[in-house]
């Protein structure tokens, strides 16, 4: 079992919730790991029942009110988890006196950064409130994905050049700050991510075969990476149960994700989803070329 390297300190944990089903990983092992986290549910975002924990659901970009609740709390450490769907209007924005000289630079942000931008650009307004961001991966680091296979299949030579050629969009893809996936069928890329998810992505693979524009005869394989410049506190690309069926429907494969840099959540059901559907879910080096062992 992964033994977490979560920092102790003498503050309390806080979680800010977006959307899925990743806070509640982190915020259960937290507890099981002796912490009392703090949950701070986005509002519009977040879609998990709370009630089995402290909370306080606020916008996201009232910045006041979060900084409000730190204090309250005492809150040294901060995880950002789970999916955030829309991008705060400038009019939601409510700074602190100490952020208040960070406004000009936010707005910018917010107009015309890509999602790490936007990431990042959050995390420096809450450690400006004197917590600490981590990672999630910090807390519960069992999800992170390992290098070969996560089930009982495993991918074929034609399936590795189809992850060489979706590893190769992915990274260019995340240096443009767009997105962190890319399906490779017959070594050609036919699908990026962007603002409308995985899920949406593989969908959109799934009609293309249908409709005939992508061979039906070629199975392929869905890629995520890390962004190149990613700051691994916020956002790693994850997979779960969901994303197995949906590459399921688009015919493909299987999945490969970035070892040590990916999450897989609800691992036993990805596994058992995938054993069934034989998909292979592997975990791979960001610039492997040769089967993982």
């Amino acid at each position: 079992m992964a033994v977490s390297h979560l920092p102790r300190t003498s503050g309390r944990l806080a979680i800010i919730a977006g959307a899925g089903a990743l806070p509640h990983h982190v915020a259960e092992a937290a507890r099981r790991q002796g912490e009392d986290p703090f949950i701070i549910a986005l509002s519009r975002e977040a879609d998990a029942d709370w009630s089995g924990f402290d909370h306080a659901t606020l916008a996201i970009g009232d910045f006041a009110a979060i900084s409000k609740a730190f204090a309250a709390e005492g809150i040294d450490r901060v995880v950002l988890s789970g999916a955030v769907r829309r991008r705060p209007d400038w009019r939601d924005i409510r700074p602190t006196l100490k952020t208040l000289a960070k406004v000009p630079s936010v707005l910018r942000t917010l107009v015309s950064g890509g999602d790490d931008a936007v990431l990042r650009m959050a995390m420096d307004l809450i450690e400006a409130s004197g917590a600490r961001v981590i990672g999630a991966h910090e807390v519960v680091p069992g999800l992170l994905a390992d290098i070969g296979p996560i089930g009982e299949h495993t991918s074929t030579d034609d399936d590795l050049r189809d992850i060489e050629a979706g590893i190769a969009a992915a990274n260019a893809l995340g240096t443009l700050d767009v997105g962190q996936g890319a399906v490779a069928i017959g070594g050609r890329v036919v699908a990026l991510e962007g603002a409308e998810g995985t899920d949406a992505m593989l969908a959109r693979v799934a009609e293309l075969k249908a409709d005939g524009r992508v061979s039906s005869r070629r199975r392929g394989v869905l890629v995520k990476l890390c962004k190149p410049q990613q700051d691994e506190r916020a956002d790693l690309p994850s997979i779960g149960p969901s994303t197995v069926a949906g590459a399921e429907a688009a015919g493909l494969a299987g999945i490969a994700v970035e070892a040590g840099r990916a999450l897989v959540l609800e691992r036993p059901a990805v596994i058992e989803t995938a054993n069934r559907s034989g998909l292979f879910v592997l975990g791979i080096e960001r610039n492997a070329r040769e089967r993982p062992r």
